[in-house]
């Protein structure tokens, strides 16, 4: 299965925008020499292996903190730090990292199934957008969908036709989510309420689908996602973000030298955690599950 690369793309993307600092060129020529590796590392663990997890985990740890620490908070310029939420080269990271780990684990159930891991634009709903006395072909159907940051998704391809015999029609395609994960590098509490939103509509479109928020650090007080229709949230390195009164320094060049110290100690000692993404292996688990559901074989476990 060819995987997708979202990080790659924008590491990419980053060494040819011109609103790049001048100094910061070559300091992103180094991290896309170590992006390569860190593929080239991916690629080496054995699959096969009890420690697959554990050792994917570890890799991406070491290559996220090279880019937090050694491309974005150590840059001389403030270009890179202050625009890292457009530039998008945090949560691409994940997004990049999430198709490996479900494949390395879950290939063998995945390779004879037609199926999408990754940032996916996926159906949320259908509307048809017509009048009585000026019909539209097929209805006038409109396909609403969203982008997700990772998802295990189908791809489906719509028709529509006021004809029996489809003569004039309207076509559209999109993909089915059964699983999604919105990803989020800081989780308040405004993006965990826009996230139950998405949740619902998730599970609108696709009543067995499983919605999963994650995020690597925690900024909020924990609410219970029992009332949502959010899965569960897993926060992949089990600790809060750092305090606004740390944070305040590293706005310029200056503050985060100043800062650096507390800034590394704070992701050495919370590296992601081989756990939370175990949660979220479950969860795929459980979808991989045999669907089977004759009473033979509810009689002998006992549940359904």
């Amino acid at each position: 299965m060819a995987l997708p690369t979202p990080h790659g793309d924008k590491l990419r993307a980053l060494a040819d925008n011109p609103k790049l600092p001048t100094e910061d060129s070559p300091r992103v020529a180094d991290a896309i020499g170590r992006y390569d590796k860190w593929i080239e590392e991916l690629e080496d663990v054995d699959n096969e292996s009890a420690t697959v997890v554990t050792e994917l985990v570890t890799l991406l740890s070491n290559y996220k903190m090279s880019v937090d620490l050694d491309l974005v908070f150590d840059s001389p310029a403030d270009f890179l730090y202050r625009q890292k939420g457009q530039i998008k080269l945090d949560n691409t990271i994940l997004e990049e990292f999430l198709p490996w780990l479900v494949w390395a684990v879950f290939s063998r159930d995945l390779n004879d199934l037609d199926v999408h891991l990754g940032p996916a634009t996926c159906f949320s709903a259908v509307q048809f957008v017509s009048e009585l006395r000026a019909p539209a072909p097929g209805g006038g159907m409109r396909v609403r969908s969203k982008d997700q940051d990772f998802a295990i998704a189908r791809k489906i391809y719509l028709r529509t036709s006021h004809e029996p015999t489809f003569e004039a029609v309207t076509d559209a395609e999109a993909a089915i989510a059964y699983l999604v994960a919105e990803i989020k590098t800081n989780l308040d509490k405004t993006m965990f309420q826009e996230a139950a939103a998405t949740a619902a509509d998730v599970k609108l479109a696709v009543p067995g689908a499983r919605y999963l928020l994650l995020c690597e650090w925690l900024d909020m007080t924990p609410i219970r996602t029992a009332g949502t229709a959010i899965d569960e949230v897993v926060i992949l390195r089990k600790s809060k973000r750092l305090s606004s009164s740390v944070r305040q320094h590293f706005a310029n060049a200056e503050g985060r030298r100043a800062s650096r110290a507390a800034f590394e100690e704070h992701l050495v000692s919370n590296p992601f955690s081989t756990d939370s993404f175990q949660r979220l292996l479950k969860h795929v688990g459980q979808l991989m599950a045999d669907p089977n559901l004759s009473e033979r074989g509810i009689l002998e476990r006992g549940w359904f």
